[in-house]
């Protein structure tokens, strides 16, 4: 009798959710002047995608769409390339209303409040926007400020660094903060002064910790910021944003585990079926989605996203959570379906290694990070649906692409205990990197699986010196991906000598 009871209840369940469910409804228009509303003169705009966060629908030829929506749903223009979102006075998008008419469930730190009886209309407006094919956007991973002061760390060390001439906008990987969800709009504060257009994804650092199921663990998040998985174009490049961590982990209701809900990959089956084949498909996300033994990311998410590109020969992946950057590549053996493996760039960090280290020229933190990559951010230069990166460590010229550690003085020694390293901060096992001494003859240095020495030296200054150091101890090192080493010859006369490193990357 117990179960049969039970049943019935389940079943009442759903049936009441079915009778709450609303249609929204609205136009899609041009909106010339920018004022946010549609004047006589505006035109409506045809086929323009609207989501419910699953559902993708086109505009009709009247400018119209028409979406069912529960009691906790965005509902979100996909922006057309060719358009641009109205922003906000912190210079993000507004393309979305979020229908929470009972608001968010009660938290620690504040969610939505409640938004009411759904608007008899909502209606957007884009404005027309001159978008060149070429293009590039800056891409930050990990700004995670824990406090006010490492806010002003931000700023001193990334948003004073940027010229916002060399972007037409901005996407922020994840972690915005450091588990003090109060702190997002001190961190929408600092992005403002970039003065750009800018796009986030969500954290594991930035939602509530308190939630009882995953679907309410933005609830503060999507306050401050909006929805969480959405899409836009630009030029021709599809850019889909996803919150792809799983919060409680469902295999212990304890910490998180990266992975993808069935709805959002509904919504990205559902999304490109607007795509073009031939355009670029870029992803941006937090955790990886190298499964790291099945630990990392649950690896029948992977398939499944990877079953939905199979048929877009042009892919990219955005990353970061890591705090090192490197480059992953996804071949039929992570079940990727193409011939050509799949580039996830897992971005540096601009708060690199937790903001720890020596004060450095900017006077914040130097925090390179663990693998030796100096913190800062990426420049991702589109040109049709191809695309180049290039990294910009923070307060150093763009040219700074290479560190070269080497021995200070050696004694004369038949056989050499010394080497060059190179960290090529953007390499990856396959470039080639040579070394010459006194602009002699270039050779090839050997791709080398070990901690940067730079680094390590820094790290242990902690240990070493006779006065307590003052900062944050930096992190024990990490394996680089991107090291190469070379014996220091035998045969050099008794004196000083030059070393000279250069490589060619992939791109």
């Amino acid at each position: 009798m117990k179960k049969v009871f039970q049943s019935a209840f389940v079943l009442f369940a759903l049936t009441s959710a079915a009778i709450a469910q609303e249609k929204a409804k609205g136009i899609i228009y041009e909106d010339l002047n920018n004022n946010g509303k549609k004047e006589r003169k505006e035109k409506v705009l045809s086929n323009v995608l609207v989501s419910n966060g699953v559902d993708v629908v086109a505009t009709d030829k009247n400018g119209a769409y028409e979406l069912t929506v529960s009691n906790d749903n965005p509902i979100f223009v996909i922006k057309p390339s060719g358009y641009q979102f109205a922003l906000d006075t912190f210079n993000l998008p507004k393309f979305y209303y979020l229908h929470k008419p009972q608001g968010s469930p009660a938290s620690k730190y504040p969610g939505v409040k409640p938004t009411g009886k759904l608007p008899k209309t909502l209606d957007f407006g884009l404005v027309p926007a001159a978008e060149a094919d070429q293009f590039t956007a800056f891409a930050f991973g990990d700004p995670q400020a824990y406090n006010k002061a490492e806010i002003d760390y931000f700023i001193a060390g990334i948003v004073k660094d940027i010229d916002k001439s060399k972007a037409v906008f901005g996407i922020s990987l994840g972690d915005l903060v450091g588990d003090d969800l109060v702190l997002h709009p001190d961190y929408k504060n600092a992005i403002k002064q970039i003065g750009l257009p800018w796009y986030n994804v969500m954290g594991n650092h930035d939602m509530n910790y308190d939630a009882k199921i995953d679907e309410h663990s933005d609830e503060t998040y999507e306050a401050n910021f909006g929805p969480n998985n959405f899409s836009f174009n630009y030029g021709k490049v599809h850019f889909i944003i996803l919150d792809n961590i799983l919060y409680p982990d469902p295999r212990d209701s304890k910490s998180y585990w990266g992975g993808l809900r069935e709805d959002q990959l509904k919504f990205i089956e559902n999304d490109l079926k607007h795509v073009p084949k031939d355009h670029l498909v870029v992803l941006s996300f937090h955790i990886p989605l190298e499964d790291n033994n099945s630990e990392w990311f649950r690896v029948a998410d992977r398939e499944r996203l990877f079953d939905l590109l199979k048929d877009f020969p042009n892919t990219l992946s955005m990353s970061a959570h890591t705090h090192i950057q490197q480059q992953i590549f996804y071949g039929k053996d992570k079940g990727w379906k193409q011939g050509k493996a799949h580039h996830e760039y897992n971005v540096g960090t601009t708060s690199g290694d937790w903001y720890s280290g020596e004060m450095n020229a900017q006077g914040v933190p130097s925090s390179t990070m663990r693998d030796g990559t100096p913190k800062g951010y990426a420049m991702i230069h589109f040109d049709g649906n191809k695309y180049k990166i290039d990294y910009k460590v923070a307060g150093k010229s763009q040219d700074y692409q290479i560190n070269v550690f080497a021995p200070k003085e050696v004694i004369k020694a038949e056989k050499s205990r010394h080497s060059v390293y190179a960290n090529v901060f953007m390499g990856v096992p396959t470039d080639e990197v040579l070394f010459s001494i006194n602009d002699g003859e270039w050779k090839k240095m050997k791709f080398t699986e070990e901690g940067d020495p730079h680094y390590e030296s820094t790290f242990y200054k902690w240990d070493v010196s006779e006065k307590a150091m003052r900062g944050r101890r930096p992190s024990k090192s990490v394996k680089s991906t991107h090291l190469w080493s070379a014996k220091v010859p035998t045969n050099l006369p008794v004196g000083t000598h030059k070393v000279k490193v250069k490589a060619t990357d992939m791109y």
